[in-house]
């Protein structure tokens, strides 16, 4: 049996240009973000995932709703609404 690869973690120009906050604070959040799912394999990830339902789309802002579907029409060749 071989062992899953570990995921390299890369973050695409500009994906944080909507962050609210102090450098500090975002070099913080991606340390975590590191430091979580660093050191796992796509296997790993998957298992601590979760789809979102309705529910959890209703907790967030308007602005971050709009900005996640934008990001998956653009990622995924295709239309959410």
């Amino acid at each position: 049996m071989t062992e899953e690869k570990k995921m390299k973690i890369e973050f695409a120009p500009g994906c944080f240009d909507n962050f609210d906050g102090t450098q500090e604070e975002l070099d913080e959040m991606v340390s975590e973000i590191q430091k979580i799912f660093g050191d796992k394999t796509g296997e790993e990830i998957k298992a601590m995932s979760r789809v979102l339902d309705e529910e959890d789309l209703d907790d967030l802002p308007e602005d971050v709703i709009e900005q996640l579907i934008n990001s998956f029409n653009q990622n995924q060749g295709r239309t959410l609404q």
